[in-house]
Formats: structure tokens, C-alpha cells, sequence
């Protein structure tokens, strides 16, 4: 089956939230990661530290610079993301529709490229 990226996208207020409301959130998260591990669509997924946090690794120029910060800033970032195997892109729809509804954030859904065949 084919394996779809739900990136979850922080915003500047996301890591101000009200310790209850944050309560709220991890507890439905972890509802859809665990029925997600029982349905057996569950490959990976994490929550990441905001963008300070952020590390960037240049290589242009021939040789990589590393400097603090995101690569491209902007009022979104990337705050976590699951990694799904499901058959189809409808099928990662339906989970994104949920996870968004429990993670209070704006979703992206990517497929990952499937590898060409061995000695192709």
C-alpha cells in the first residue's frame, strides 16, 4: 500500500494554548494514533519543537554551511506529522479529516514516491 506524510502545521499562537485546552488536544492525538496502530495504518508519527529549535544544513556551494533557523521562515511551520499506510488518497483524506479535527491544526497531505524496481 502506499504511504502518505500528514504534516501538521503550527501557527505563532499554536504553543499558547491554554494548558487545558493542550490536555485536550495530546488526549484526542493519542486516540487517533492508537486506533489508527489498530486499524494497522500506523507507521510513524511525532511532534516536533517549534522552529527555534531548527537547524538548517546548506550544501550549495559545495560544501554544507549549517546555521540556526528554519530555511525558509514564515508564520507556519512544520509542529509534527504521521506517516500512514493506506491504499489510496481517499483513504488518507479520511485520516487527515480526523486527525485535523483532533490536533486543531491545518493538515497537508503528501504521498510518498514509491522506489522504481530493483534494477530498473
Amino acid at each position: 500500500m502506499p504511504q502518505f506524510l500528514i504534516a501538521v502545521y503550527d501557527q505563532p499562537d499554536t504553543r499558547s494554548r491554554a494548558a487545558e485546552e493542550m490536555a485536550e488536544i495530546v488526549a484526542a492525538v493519542g486516540a487517533v494514533n492508537q486506533r489508527a496502530m489498530d486499524d494497522g495504518i500506523f507507521v510513524f508519527a511525532g511532534g516536533l519543537h517549534d522552529q527555534s529549535a531548527t537547524t538548517t544544513v546548506d550544501p550549495r556551494g559545495g560544501t554544507a554551511v549549517m546555521s540556526d533557523g528554519p530555511y525558509l521562515e514564515g508564520e507556519q511551520y512544520l509542529g509534527g506529522f504521521w506517516v500512514i499506510d493506506v491504499p489510496d488518497l481517499d483513504a488518507a483524506l479520511d485520516w487527515a479529516r480526523e486527525a485535523a479535527m483532533a490536533c486543531r491544526q491545518p493538515l497537508e497531505v503528501r504521498p510518498f514516491m514509491e522506489a522504481p524496481p530493483q534494477g530498473a
